[in-house]
């Protein structure tokens, strides 16, 4: 559940109202920057998970330095740009893996972000002027994640069976761009539905909008894992 909401008090009474309807939450920039580390706790201190998405993305000592920082708020996961590179992602797993034993505590996954769910092939190649598919550079990178010792990857639905079959059936595949049938894609380009993400192998999808842009955020909630499991069965 992706609380992109720039008010603590808003998201936390999501927190409250959808607990029991989802896995985790995502805290994104939006948020973070906002209220700060304080609404990781608040939102543990519910019994939930948390996805701290602030997708760090610099020279290896910076981004391991913030993510030793971001590791220490003890989220459940925490992100970084698989662009940065090899060095850049070992760097941020070792800052995460010596703040968790150091503070005694479980190690956050770590988990490398591809190409975002708002890019489309028209953007990436003629406007980025990025040459080669969408998809060669997400499995490219998703396999780096591996070899780096990350746990998973940020992709789109539509990249999930290629990056399954690539980094096996323990690899993480969270994705974003999930919108159910009866919600439009807003600034997404690459979507699926729920039921077409878990069908592609994803471990978690992200929703936000169609949720917390809705007038009864648990209904809408329902509606989605309805879906999934309509999907499992």
């Amino acid at each position: 559940m992706a609380l992109d909401v720039g008010d603590p008090v808003k998201a936390l009474d999501l927190v409250d109202q959808l607990r029991s309807r989802a896995g985790m939450f995502k805290v994104g920039m939006e948020l973070f920057y906002s209220a700060g580390g304080g609404i990781i706790k608040e939102i543990k201190k519910r019994g939930c998970g948390v996805f701290l998405d602030l997708k760090l993305h610099d020279i290896p000592n910076t981004a391991a330095a913030a993510a030793r920082i971001l590791a220490g708020y003890r989220p459940d996961m925490v992100n970084v740009h698989a662009s940065g590179g090899p060095e850049m992602m070992r760097a941020a797993v070792a800052a995460v893996r010596d703040e968790a034993a150091r503070g005694g505590a479980r190690r956050p996954l770590v988990i490398a972000v591809t190409v975002l769910t708002s890019i489309d092939r028209d953007i990436f190649g003629n406007q980025l002027g990025i040459k080669g598919e969408i998809a060669q550079f997400v499995s490219g990178w998703s396999k780096m994640a591996l070899e780096c010792g990350l746990d998973g990857v940020v992709a789109s639905p539509r990249e999930a069976p290629m990056i399954r079959e690539i980094c096996g059936k323990e690899f993480i595949i969270i994705t974003p761009g999930v919108r159910p049938s009866w919600h439009g894609a807003g600034d997404q380009k690459r979507v699926a539905t729920p039921g077409e993400a878990i069908s592609a192998g994803a471990t978690y999808i992200v929703v936000g909008r169609p949720i917390t842009g809705s007038a009864n955020p648990p209904a809408a909630a329902e509606k989605i894992l309805e879906e999934i499991k309509g999907c499992a069965g």
